[in-house]
C-alpha cells in the first residue's frame, strides 16, 4: 500500500470505492498526486466527501472521462 493509500484510509468514514477512485484519480499523473497529498497535509480532519469534492473540483477531472475525450467525441 503506497503513502496516499494509507493517508486517505486513515480518513474516518473511509470506504473501499473512495480510496480506490482517489488512488485511481491521483495515479495518472505526477500533479494530481501531489496536489492531493497537499490537500491532505493542509486539511487533516478532512472527510471522504472533502476530499472527493477537491477532486471533482479540479479542472482536469473530466480529462479521464472517455465520454469527454478527444477519440470518443471524433467518432460521433
Amino acid at each position: 500500500m503506497n503513502e496516499l493509500e494509507k493517508r486517505l484510509n486513515s480518513i474516518p468514514g473511509a470506504y473501499f470505492a473512495f480510496v480506490h477512485a482517489i488512488s485511481k484519480y491521483a495515479g495518472k499523473k505526477a500533479e494530481r498526486y501531489e496536489a492531493v497529498m497537499d490537500f491532505l497535509d493542509k486539511n487533516p480532519d478532512s472527510t471522504p466527501s472533502d476530499v472527493t469534492l477537491f477532486v471533482m473540483l479540479r479542472p482536469d477531472f473530466m480529462e479521464d472521462d472517455v465520454r469527454y475525450s478527444d477519440k470518443s467525441l471524433a467518432q460521433m
